[in-house]
């Protein structure tokens, strides 16, 4: 036989690139950006403007800073994801060094001085939200009220003007804002109000049925079963995640219903569809064997649903993640699947 025609392993090949997950991964948030601005207002696309803007500058000195070519790490997309996954978590109307800070962060502090993508134990997005959160909880809590409650949304110009400078000529942004469903629970059950007269009140009012943020959830889900599809993230993910939190928010719900939000209210709320398809997805800090990726996942479910009723925040899927991500060396050396033709 001639040497000539072995061919090194592995001998299987899929034509997937970090670019071309990524890229899949963005198109995949489309139709959540596109409910987000008809719900919110153009303000998430000024703020992923000024994220954009803060990654090219910082991968570009961080690059330099350790002597690696700009363009093909510029290129990869994979700082796009970790920018545009942390708009999507803050306030569209947040003053403008928020996001810039945001990003700075965890590009740097999630990403490079750890010796850039792949070396990162902690989720890069996640990192930069958990800092916003500890650092900035006013301005981070103070949400735009949605359309079908505001009765309108800012333009594009109008929101540029509020993020940049603080004001819009003529209007006050105060009676615009508000809290999300999930602050009003936590806020409503300690003044003693129940879980079920908060979600019937004025601020929880439903758009066709369903709630703002609850359409932003289905529209995450909508793009991530479409990359369950391309198969660009596992199936274990979004499973093991929504399956332990849907269970757990089950049971509990059954027992005090008064205190405790029912199933539909705590997958349809906060930034649960975007962290189950889009976040913990992440294949660099999340499990990669396929038992441990539904473990992760179910980790993750269940220390949102305890930080959400028990903890200091109201959402606490970033803590949950940031968590998760530090068991995950563990998680995979107990979980190796059995190597073909080896009998145990």
């Amino acid at each position: 036989m001639n040497p000539a025609n072995l061919n090194s392993s592995p001998f299987t090949h899929n034509n997937q690139t970090v670019r071309k997950v990524m890229l899949q991964v963005q198109i995949a948030a489309i139709p959540a950006l596109l409910t987000h601005i008809y719900l919110f207002g153009f303000g998430i696309v000024v703020q992923w403007m000024l994220a954009v803007a803060t990654l090219i500058v910082v991968e570009y000195v961080m690059l330099k800073m350790r002597g690696r070519p700009v363009m093909p790490f510029m290129t990869d997309m994979s700082a796009l994801i970790t920018v545009t996954g942390l708009v999507f978590c803050i306030p569209p109307e947040a003053p403008w060094w928020i996001i810039v800070s945001g990003s700075a962060f965890a590009l740097i502090f999630g990403k490079h001085l750890y010796g850039g993508l792949g070396y990162n134990p902690f989720n890069p997005a996640m990192l930069g939200y958990a800092f916003l959160l500890i650092s900035f909880p006013l301005q981070m809590t103070q949400w735009s009220l949605p359309m079908d409650l505001s009765g309108h949304t800012l333009g594009f110009m109008d929101s540029a003007s509020y993020i940049l400078t603080g004001q819009i000529p003529g209007m006050t942004l105060d009676a615009m804002t508000g809290a999300t469903p999930l602050n009003e629970v936590r806020t409503g059950i300690s003044q003693g109000i129940s879980v079920v007269e908060t979600l019937h009140n004025e601020s929880t009012s439903n758009l066709f049925g369903l709630s703002s943020w609850g359409w932003v959830n289905i529209a995450f889900m909508v793009g991530g079963i479409w990359m369950i599809i391309t198969r660009s993230i596992s199936w274990q993910f979004p499973v093991g995640f929504l399956g332990s939190l849907a269970v757990i928010s089950f049971v509990f719900n059954q027992i005090d219903p008064n205190t405790y939000a029912p199933v539909s209210f705590t997958l349809l709320s906060g930034g649960t569809m975007l962290a189950a398809f889009f976040i913990i997805t992440d294949p660099v800090t999340a499990s990669t064997t396929p038992k441990g990726k539904f473990i992760y996942a179910c980790g993750i479910g269940v220390l949102v649903y305890v930080i959400r009723n028990w903890g200091a925040f109201p959402d606490g899927i970033a803590f949950a993640i940031l968590l998760m991500n530090i068991a995950v060396p563990l998680i995979d050396q107990y979980t190796q699947p059995r190597v073909f033709g080896h009998k145990r």
